[in-house]
């Protein structure tokens, strides 16, 4: 999608400090970190978020869950960290393009925000 600001990085046409990449997703730091490791994991493919997605979009749902999970043990977080999808604007989505974070290094309190 031609307006849409992750796709743009996803294109080199933004910068931003990439952490992984491969055929299927895109994952880079946050701008404004949330906690030490705070990354953003998004479908090479566009869609607006979890909220928009059918049966086709499960696959890549999931595969960005398992992006998180080899992130996380490279940055060895894994005594703790989360895992969020937001969903509309209510939740704090300002990126309608569907996008993981994965957020930790740090304790995180229950409930967030």
């Amino acid at each position: 999608m031609s307006d849409c600001l992750f796709c743009k990085i996803i294109a080199g046409e933004i910068p931003s400090k990439k952490v992984y990449e491969d055929e299927k997703v895109y994952a880079f730091e946050d701008i404004k970190p949330a906690a030490p490791t705070h990354v953003l994991i998004i479908p090479k493919r566009h869609f607006a978020g979890l909220d928009k997605a059918g049966p086709e979009d499960a696959e890549i749902i999931g595969y960005c869950n398992l992006i998180a999970a080899k992130l996380g043990r490279e940055r060895n977080i894994e005594d703790g960290y989360r895992t969020v999808l937001n969903v509309g604007p209510r939740s704090g989505q300002s990126v309608f393009h569907l996008h993981l974070h994965l957020v930790g290094g740090r304790d995180l309190s229950w409930p967030p925000g």
